[in-house]
């Protein structure tokens, strides 16, 4: 079976913040990695002085900064196919639950499952399926991570065009945090005294360990993780060990990035019992 891999996202950065040591990982391990990005990320915040004038209720061209950090973002990665769902332009972020953007006429909210452009993105995205036939398709849980309507929409998205493509994905993954790890790794994370300290929960969701399918180590790919973590400098900062975005609060950078399965064939275990430690165990 062909070892390539598909991973549907709602905005620049959240492929390097959920996923990157995977998708270097794949890349490095020879697999044939798309990207599709269902938005530009135009309702972003903006770290920093220089670029606040781009954001949203200005100039409103943080989309197309963003696009460049992402592009920069795939090159440290591997990446040499990534995609805007639709194209560009198509669809737009929505900003956060009850804001005023979620009205945008092009908001990636209306893609959701029962909105208006549900049918649209879901046949966009089986048009990238059908093209490129994933082994393994990467997404969201349900809950889209933290709530954000357009990681909920992704998802539903993302699941949609599995059922509907003529390729049958084989296995179909949703990244997590489980909660034994997640925890652990707060707790022995100190980051710089001038930001914000958040416990685990307070900054997305937590999974039950057992939920657990795939734990990619990220060590053999750290620097490739963090120079993609670099690139998008208007929505991350990097730490020492790990990450804050505009709100400041330190957040440390997983020794794994996790997975459940959502549709498909369950990876193997590994002889000890742990979770398989690639997204590809057991597919040939």
């Amino acid at each position: 079976m062909s070892r390539s891999l598909l991973a549907v996202h709602a905005h620049p950065d959240d492929e390097s913040l959920t996923m990157a040591g995977t998708l270097a990982s794949a890349v490095a391990a020879g697999a044939d990695v798309t990207l599709v990005t269902a938005t530009l990320g135009e309702q972003g915040e903006v770290i920093g002085d220089d670029l606040q004038g781009l954001v949203a209720d200005r100039a409103d061209q943080l989309g197309g900064y963003r696009l460049t950090e992402l592009r920069a973002a795939c090159a440290a990665l591997g990446i040499t196919d990534q995609r805007l769902l639709g194209g560009i332009g198509t669809f737009r972020d929505s900003g956060m639950v009850g804001t005023p953007s979620a009205e945008h006429p092009h908001a990636f909210v209306r893609a959701a499952a029962g909105g208006r452009d549900h049918d649209r993105a879901v046949a966009a995205l089986v048009e990238v399926i059908d093209e490129t036939e994933p082994a393994v398709l990467l997404t969201y849980d349900a809950d889209g991570g933290y709530g954000h309507p357009d990681h909920v929409a992704a998802h539903q998205v993302a699941l949609a065009a599995a059922a509907n493509a003529r390729w049958r994905i084989p296995r179909v993954l949703a990244v997590i945090r489980p909660s034994t790890a997640t925890l652990a790794s707060f707790a022995s994370f100190t980051g710089p005294a001038d930001h914000l300290r958040a416990e685990a929960a307070d900054v997305g969701s937590l999974a039950a360990d057992d939920l657990v399918a795939v734990a990619v180590p990220t060590a053999p790919v750290a620097q490739a993780r963090e120079r993609a973590l670099g690139a998008h400098g208007t929505q991350v900062e990097l730490l020492p060990g790990g990450f804050a975005l505009s709100n400041r609060i330190a957040q440390p950078l997983p020794d794994s990035e996790y997975f459940r399965l959502l549709v498909g064939e369950p990876p193997p275990r590994q002889a000890n019992g742990a979770p398989a430690g690639d997204v590809f165990a057991g597919l040939g």
